[in-house]
């Protein structure tokens, strides 16, 4: 295992660096590190249904987005390092406590090792699905160590514009390995929804729901101000996906208020020059409800427009978010 995250090639950066002793681009060396772990609601409702979604929170990243939410442990290394048998304990936790899945939400920098800790789950009882959540800044081989794991893919596709990903995340081919990425995700996973009856949380009521227990539901977020990358990433959709897998547009973006050094918040300021950092308009969320009416997908989810910063994950606290969106089950600092 170690002569993998030798001279690292895993993710489309290749850094290069031996992160059996050092950190790699992604910040992290060769083990899992997690920050937290939690019955999430807040996901599309394929795959939290009735009992949430089963997320648990890794601790560095691929891409390192300038406006990222997660911050926190994507980039400032916030989470500690777990065993492979604590890391079973956290998802056969989250299984007891209800989850309808396991949901990894970005771990491409240590596919290889958690693919193995994947395998001691399963081998100790763990049965509901494995959701995959990432960027989609992944090669296919790294993939490939997945297939028989996870059976549900939650990619982004954050943009198709190479100025915009090379200014945001500092990688200019993400437009080409995104769509790779994906284009994979989709030909190697067909949908597979199925109807199940449980209680309604909300209501309390016995309903019916729609789960997914294969498939790729693919997530793309509006950056204010830039309307034309949103409609070039529609028509990628509508042209590879449709059909294939479920469509996310999502209207959440928030300036987050990061707590950085002087220096760091202005190299983020630089970065997101290339986008007007503020809430999304309601004359845009007009505007995205009427491409997407013109677009007719077969099967979208569309986010109702928030325009609030309420909903932000705090990782220092053992409870990251709020009450409605999530209920922890184990935290970084107290394993509750």
């Amino acid at each position: 295992m170690s002569d993998l995250y030798t001279s690292c090639s895993q993710c489309p950066r290749k850094c290069g660096i031996d992160r059996n002793c050092n950190p790699g681009f992604c910040g992290e060396k060769k083990s899992v590190r997690i920050a937290s772990a939690c019955l999430h609601f807040g996901e599309e409702p394929l795959i939290t249904v009735f009992g949430g979604s089963g997320t648990i929170f890794f601790t560095g990243c691929t891409l390192r987005c300038s406006f990222c939410q997660n911050y926190q442990i994507s980039q400032d290394g916030m989470g500690r390092v777990v065993s492979k048998e604590e890391f079973v304990k956290i998802c056969l936790d989250l299984q007891k406590a209800g989850a309808e899945n396991i949901n990894l939400v970005t771990a491409s920098h240590i596919i290889p090792l958690l693919a193995e800790y994947l395998k001691a789950a399963r081998d100790s009882g763990l049965i509901i699905p494995i959701c995959w959540n990432s960027s989609a800044y992944e090669t296919v081989e790294s993939l490939e160590l997945l297939k028989g794991l996870v059976t549900i893919w939650l990619p982004d596709l954050k943009t198709l514009n190479s100025e915009v990903s090379d200014k945001l995340f500092a990688a200019k081919d993400y437009p080409e390995v995104a769509s790779k990425a994906i284009s994979w995700m989709i030909k190697n996973n067909p949908l597979k929804i199925e109807n199940r009856n449980g209680v309604d949380r909300e209501s309390g009521k016995q309903v019916e729901k729609e789960k997914m227990v294969q498939g790729v539901i693919i997530r793309h977020l509006f950056l204010p101000g830039r309307f034309e990358d949103t409609a070039l990433a529609l028509e990628w959709l509508k042209e590879n996906a449709d059909g294939k897998a479920v469509i996310s547009l999502m209207s959440q973006y928030t300036p987050v208020p990061f707590d950085e050094d002087e220096k760091q918040l202005e190299r983020r300021k630089e970065a997101l020059s290339v986008i007007e950092n503020r809430l999304v308009s309601q004359q845009e969320d007009e505007d995205l409800r009427d491409i997407i009416d013109a677009y007719d997908f077969e099967y979208l989810f569309y986010q109702d427009l928030c325009q609030d910063t309420e909903w932000l994950p705090d990782f220092k606290r053992t409870q990251p978010f709020l009450n409605s969106l999530a209920k922890p089950v184990w935290h970084w600092k107290n394993n509750i």
